[in-house]
């Protein structure tokens, strides 16, 4: 049975999914979840998981949520090239190390900063107190700047010499803010540079495929009816606090 991913990709951890799938040839079907739409509380979608988030996998009967925990999976079952998630110990644990931080820092600040500068403003119809926005911003800015001096520092990809999953992982959430209008990459050649290895390794032409949506989401966003929107009310108010 064809491996089934459940994908939105105006969601940067579908977006490490994908790539990460097309990139390796791991067959798939791809099942559109329309996030802006509420798709994921469809109750067909909730026996699929019911944490109604994405990305998700069916695999025959074996489901799986969580965007880090499917990119082991695939990495594992499809046996891809070394350098996605090394066997060398402390190589490995440079990915890990990466993937911890990330999900409590970095995609944190580019969440928060992409709802204030774009969803929040839909959804209540009202711009997000430029105190909450500059504080949103300095901490992206913090974020990066430890990517950068931490995580990057001199070599080519955060794990060395190659590409790894933490070098996807950061690469798809750095483009969020960017969809919404935030260049993050203006004074930062390192991360410039960064990104367009990044390119080069997975493809221009599947990098790019994989973020056209969020690079034209400015656009989804003002055409849509806000009602559709009331669904994220209660994440924005805990956002706003």
């Amino acid at each position: 049975m064809t491996l089934e991913i459940y994908l939105d990709l105006f969601s940067p951890t579908c977006r490490s999914v994908f790539i990460f799938a097309k990139k390796n040839n791991i067959p798939f079907e791809f099942k559109k979840i329309t996030l802006f739409e509420g798709g994921q509380y469809a109750e067909e979608f909730g026996k699929i998981n019911m944490m109604r988030k994405l990305p998700a996998i069916r695999d025959g009967d074996f489901t799986l949520a969580e965007s880090v925990a499917i990119l082991l999976y695939m990495a594992e079952k499809f046996r891809t090239p070394d350098h996605w998630y090394p066997r060398d110990l402390q190589t490995r644990a440079q990915v890990n190390e990466y993937l911890s931080w990330h999900h409590t820092q970095l995609r944190m600040h580019t969440s928060k900063v992409f709802w204030f500068k774009l969803l929040i403003p839909k959804t209540l119809g009202k711009e997000v107190p430029k105190e909450k926005m500059d504080s949103a911003l300095e901490d992206l800015e913090g974020s990066l700047k430890m990517l950068e001096e931490k995580f990057l520092q001199d070599k080519p990809f955060i794990a060395g010499e190659h590409i790894s999953l933490a070098d996807l992982v950061g690469i798809v959430e750095i483009m969020q803010p960017v969809g919404a209008g935030v260049d993050v990459f203006a004074k930062r050649p390192k991360l410039v540079a960064w990104r367009d290895r990044v390119q080069v390794a997975v493809g221009k032409e599947l990098f790019d495929e994989a973020h056209q949506d969020i690079l034209s989401v400015v656009e989804v966003v003002e055409s849509l009816d806000s009602s559709k929107l009331q669904g994220f009310k209660p994440r924005i108010m805990k956002l706003l606090l």
